[in-house]
């Protein structure tokens, strides 16, 4: 922009050297310089802190499916990338184990509560012992909590979708046997609910960002176009600031002005839930300061937008 502004004054002294207004002197041969300093100095410059820009990304939260039971899945019939409903169905194990345990335990359940009722009756006669009744009652309890945990094994063989969203790259297929390891999860299930926009904001230029603030954006996948937003939150840590327990002593050269991430929430959510994973664009946040700025980071923001078009990258 800096350099379309300093063209459009050198045109403008072409013109007035010219038309003879203004004495090609040595002041006005080094003016384009002075000029370029005062729009570096005055505009441009402060244009960083008062309408800092970053690139954008969208993330979504990615769930890990590990199933609560072991078994044999006996039927998978969620599509790949296809949207689902909380609840939905994703894949089906085989529930024979886990209701044969559970039919056990009812059988044992309806027999000592028989047995409880016979104890109960001598002891009311008295020719039962308090004791009896009372180890009845307490194994009939037992049972009672056995089934509500068989219940629920066996209700854990059809795994549902946590939340709105899709599976990717789906590979399980039927037959296969899968466990209960929570490093073994079977399929990573993409959750919709949230639209996550991040802007990398450099730390130079973050100070003046907080939420509320407005924000505009533009995305690769929809060339030509901005989008309105606002400042939710600048997250408080970045990857170079986290520290963890170990035996190393502090590297020196691991020390870097990493980018703060800035979260963003569009104004537009039905085209943020539309946006895929990934998604990438640039972002300008408008602060309460250097507002004169604001006119030009627009502009460019919008020059972005239209090399979207032919900008791959």
């Amino acid at each position: 922009m800096i350099v379309v502004l300093l063209n459009t004054y050198l045109l403008i002294l072409f013109l007035l050297v010219k038309c003879r207004i203004v004495p090609f002197s040595l002041f006005w041969k080094i003016s384009p310089l002075i000029v370029f300093l005062l729009l570096a100095i005055g505009l441009f410059i402060p244009m960083g802190w008062g309408a800092p820009q970053g690139e954008a990304l969208v993330v979504r939260n990615s769930v890990a499916i590990v199933p609560n039971v072991a078994g044999e899945v006996t039927d998978v019939p969620v599509i790949p990338n296809m949207p689902l409903k909380a609840g939905d169905v994703l894949f089906t194990i085989d529930p024979r184990p886990y209701q044969a345990k559970l039919d056990a335990l009812q059988a044992q359940l309806n027999l000592n509560t028989q047995r409880l009722a016979e104890t109960t009756r001598l002891q009311t006669s008295g020719a039962g012992r308090t004791y009896d009744v009372e180890q009845r009652q307490a194994e009939v309890e037992q049972l009672t909590a056995e089934i509500a945990g068989a219940q629920w094994d066996l209700d854990k063989t059809v795994v549902r979708a946590p939340a709105d969203g899709y599976v990717t790259n789906l590979a399980l297929r039927t037959g296969a046997r899968v466990g209960t390891l929570s490093l073994s999860p079977v399929m990573a299930f993409i959750d919709t609910a949230d639209t996550i926009v991040g802007v990398e904001i450099s730390q130079i230029n973050a100070r003046y960002v907080v939420p509320g603030q407005p924000v505009e954006l533009t995305f690769k996948f929809a060339p030509g176009r901005v989008f309105t937003g606002t400042v939710e939150t600048v997250i408080q840590a970045v990857a170079s600031g986290q520290v963890q327990t170990s035996g190393s002593a502090v590297a020196p050269s691991a020390i870097s002005s990493a980018p703060f991430v800035v979260k963003v929430k569009l104004d537009d959510q039905a085209f943020a839930a539309s946006l895929p994973a990934g998604s990438t664009g640039t972002a300008a946040i408008f602060t309460d300061h250097v507002k004169a700025a604001h006119v030009i980071r627009r502009v460019v923001l919008r020059q972005v937008a239209i090399m979207n078009y032919v900008d791959p990258f």
